[in-house]
């Protein structure tokens, strides 16, 4: 499921870019989540074994996957914050 609550996250954000104004740097954050969501499905299917190929529930620390897919994000829009306020400094 990380791999779709990214994949939504990307389209979105790839929308916003041409409907937005160019201020935000939605490209770079379209840019960076297209990124992780290449890398994601190469991970699923590197590691597909012939069952779900959407799992609902991880191994790891986070058991759920949706849940993962919003943690992993969340470093994305870190990033991108940082990015925006650099720019913004800059500009002064």
């Amino acid at each position: 499921m990380w791999l779709v609550t990214t994949s939504v996250v990307a389209t979105s954000a790839t929308v916003a870019k041409f409907i937005l104004p160019r201020q935000y740097k939605l490209g770079f954050l379209a840019l960076m989540l297209w990124g992780a969501v290449a890398m994601i499905l190469v991970d699923h299917i590197l590691r597909y074994e012939g069952n779900a190929f959407l799992e609902k529930t991880t191994d790891g620390m986070i058991a759920n996957s949706a849940m993962l897919g919003i943690v992993m994000l969340v470093p994305v829009f870190v990033i991108w914050g940082v990015s925006l306020l650099i720019s913004n400094l800059k500009r002064r």
